[in-house]
């Protein structure tokens, strides 16, 4: 009897363990996202596009890595901008390839212009290099020159303040 009871005590903890270690975060590359249900981080758009999709994993403050979510790469690239760690080695942005919804590198992806995504920034990722495709840098500076052109909201916050000081 006493050796069931520890042929089963041995199992339940096998078992906890490996329910454990399915839970756990490997501390590097992108997540599982719950489609229709999580949310961005920026702009709070529930993921939905699983072909414009973003992740950004990072450390902040020697704590355990974290990961954050985004419904387009631009969402991403303008969130991560004035994070002290953004350039940070550990720091990953994954971005989902626009052919297949497969998570790929967006440092190293390749991005096609005229994409519908999810907040119009427009760029689809791929791994691979096609004519007119922009690298993550020239990426980058497409990604803020729409968000400039076209944050209505911003825009009309910025005229009301210089409003203000006129008056």
């Amino acid at each position: 009897m006493k050796v069931l009871q520890r042929v089963g005590i041995v199992t339940l903890l096998a078992v906890w363990l490996s329910l454990m270690g399915g839970c756990s975060d490997a501390g590097t590359g992108p997540v599982e996202v719950h489609w229709d249900r999580d949310t961005c981080e920026r702009c709070r758009m529930v993921l939905s596009d699983r072909k414009h999709s973003a992740q950004v994993r990072f450390t902040a403050e020697n704590k355990r890595s974290r990961v954050r979510l985004f419904d387009d790469i631009g969402c991403a690239v303008i969130w991560l901008e004035d994070k002290p760690w953004k350039d940070a080695p550990g720091t990953e942005i994954w971005v989902t390839d626009h052919r297949d919804g497969h998570w790929i590198d967006a440092r190293a992806a390749y991005y096609v212009k005229g994409q519908v995504t999810p907040m119009e920034y427009g760029l689809g990722a791929q791994p691979d290099k096609t004519e007119n495709a922009l690298d993550f840098n020239a990426a980058k500076t497409h990604i803020f020159e729409v968000e400039k052109r076209f944050n209505v909201h911003g825009a009309h916050l910025e005229a009301q303040a210089q409003e203000r000081n006129t008056q």
